[in-house]
């Protein structure tokens, strides 16, 4: 795993926007320099009257302004309610998020971690676990769960899984296009000392980073290493 090479169709699945450059901004940004193509997959939208629609039209379009920073080569919206996702479904998730990946087809998944606390989070992980069961070679070789500030740190380990890292991503070199992406999403920036805050980020990147003795480092727990 050290050798990023191998992936070179990753699919970053995030429940709601800003969770994918928060959970893995900087290795995005790492892997589409290397030249790999990286797919974001955002599954749900804000729907009335829980969202003002001008609220969710900019958030999307602060979504596709990260996105270009970082170097995505294609951003997708499934458009399923928002904090809702409960009410719909699982087998129509199942349905919505598969369908997609089987046009995708990544060799790599980044997915929210099953254990946070929002449960949007654990269907979106449920649903994507589902398209990769192992039943063909094209399966994904990779699988790995991201921690999401504000989600993944909230809810109530031991009782709940926590999140115990086995992966580490050097991104050093990438730390400031994540921050730089995160900014773009201004609805969703807030004031240290809040989590979603950039020097909460930032904090988080060099403590992941400290662990393995790099600058900064994005870290991820291993559902899945075919190697």
């Amino acid at each position: 795993m050290n050798d990023l090479r191998a992936m070179q169709d990753v699919a970053v699945i995030a429940p709601h926007p800003d969770d994918e450059v928060l959970g893995c901004g900087g290795t995005m940004a790492r892997l589409a320099a290397q030249g790999s193509r990286v797919y974001v997959v955002t599954v749900t939208r804000g729907q009335p009257p829980d969202f003002a629609p001008d609220a969710v039209e900019q958030v999307q379009a602060e979504a596709l302004d990260a996105h270009r920073l970082l170097g995505v080569a294609e951003s997708h919206f499934l458009d399923l309610p928002a904090a809702r996702l409960d009410t719909v479904g699982q087998a129509q998730v199942n349905a919505a998020l598969g369908g997609l990946l089987d046009r995708l087809a990544p060799d790599t998944l980044f997915l929210p971690f099953t254990g946070d606390i929002h449960h949007d989070h654990q269907i979106v992980f449920m649903a994507a676990m589902v398209w990769a069961r192992p039943r063909h070679a094209r399966s994904p070789a990779r699988i790995l769960a991201y921690e999401t500030l504000s989600e993944t740190n909230w809810f109530a380990p031991p009782a709940t899984p926590p999140f115990l890292p086995t992966v580490f991503i050097d991104i050093a070199d990438t730390l400031q296009l994540k921050l730089d992406a995160f900014a773009a999403y201004r609805s969703q920036t807030k004031i240290f000392p809040d989590e979603r805050s950039p020097e909460a980020i930032e904090a988080l990147a060099r403590m992941r980073g400290a662990t393995v003795y790099r600058p900064a480092a994005e870290a991820f727990a291993a559902v899945r290493l075919v190697l």
